[in-house]
């Protein structure tokens, strides 16, 4: 049987035991002092290990003085730190699917690949089957957005090493293109979008950046200093979504006993207040800094939902409706009252 290759540096103790739990399972009865020589490391760090392995891990280590070496005295399956419970596999396996969100982009590739290297890994180690799992939950992403990996990669860069960037950014429904130079704090995906937020100099405050509208990406060689350790929730905190706003609104909307079904159960900001009502509606109530964002969605619910403040929300969802129906004024084929403008 060749040897088996070690790596001339020091490996972190986990790998060290891993490949010492190859050895005892290939009965090729390893002893401190060799394994010290392969993994260059002193004895007395080698004696700890299997101390370890015997005492924490509860294998079956013994030492055999005819072969001057340690063997399994009964069948070892599977090295312990590898064995995950259902609900660990679980997870692993949400985080597979999450993967589906990033179909048809850049980033779908790389993410497939190193979670099918960790699931053939896990599925000799476990008596729950990945496979088993695997088809008993799915994900459906809504129109995942496509980004450029390249400039994702620049950005992650400045990022980690606090570069100044440059870019071309077009503001939302605008033509013309404009110059900007932030300091770059955060990059989040949020509902399936991805966001930088960054300091902008020229403005001198914290900015919101659509990736899908920023081009013409600059990494300078001039650094600079994160003013503050930047939370996203707490930046987001007052927020519906994604838009920051600088104003305070008490928004309370209430809803049918159909748009009550679908409500219930869901958490629509991290600070609301949702009601059952007699009768089988309901009530949500939260504190926003803009309206921006809650008037499509209070729109995409139809005749479901109504709201009951702000009024200056009330208006502009009034005035949303009479230009729908003006859109609509030549006729065309009736949708029925019960359907809402989107589905939830």
């Amino acid at each position: 049987m060749p040897p088996l290759r070690i790596h001339r540096y020091t490996r972190p103790p986990l790998e060290r035991m891993l490949a010492i739990h190859q050895l005892l399972v290939e009965q090729r009865y390893p002893n401190a002092q060799q394994l010290a020589r392969q993994f260059e490391v002193n004895p007395r760090t080698i004696k700890r290990d299997i101390e370890f392995m015997r005492d924490r891990f509860n294998l079956p280590i013994e030492y055999n003085p005819a072969r001057r070496g340690h063997y399994y005295s009964q069948p070892v399956k599977h090295f312990p730190t590898v064995t995950l419970s259902q609900r660990e596999l679980f997870a692993l396996l949400v985080a597979q699917k999450v993967v589906a969100a990033y179909q048809g982009t850049a980033f779908a590739a790389p993410l497939k690949a190193a979670l099918k290297r960790l699931a053939g890994f896990l599925e000799d180690r476990n008596p729950i089957s990945w496979r088993d799992l695997d088809e008993t939950l799915s994900f459906r992403p809504l129109a995942p957005e496509d980004t450029d990996i390249a400039k994702f990669e620049l950005l992650t860069r400045a990022l980690r090493e606090k570069h100044i960037l440059s870019f071309r950014y077009r503001r939302l429904a605008e033509k013309q293109w404009q110059r900007r130079h932030v300091g770059p704090l955060h990059l989040a995906c949020i509902e399936n979008h991805w966001y930088l937020i960054a300091h902008d100099f020229q403005r001198k405050a914290l900015r919101t950046f659509a990736l899908s509208r920023i081009e013409d990406v600059r990494l300078t060689p001039q650094t600079f200093k994160p003013p503050e350790k930047f939370v996203l929730d707490e930046y987001l905190r007052d927020s519906f979504s994604v838009f920051k706003g600088h104003d305070d609104y008490e928004v309370v909307i209430e809803f049918d006993a159909w748009a009550t079904d679908l409500l219930r159960g869901r958490s629509w900001h991290p600070r609301h207040e949702w009601l059952e009502l007699p009768g089988g509606g309901s009530r949500l109530r939260l504190r926003l800094n803009n309206i921006e964002e809650i008037l499509g969605w209070v729109l995409s619910w139809g005749p479901h939902a109504m709201v009951v403040r702000p009024q200056r929300l009330a208006d502009r969802v009034r005035e949303a409706a009479r230009e729908i129906l003006k859109r609509y004024a030549g006729g065309g084929p009736e949708v029925p009252a019960a359907l809402p403008l989107m589905p939830h």
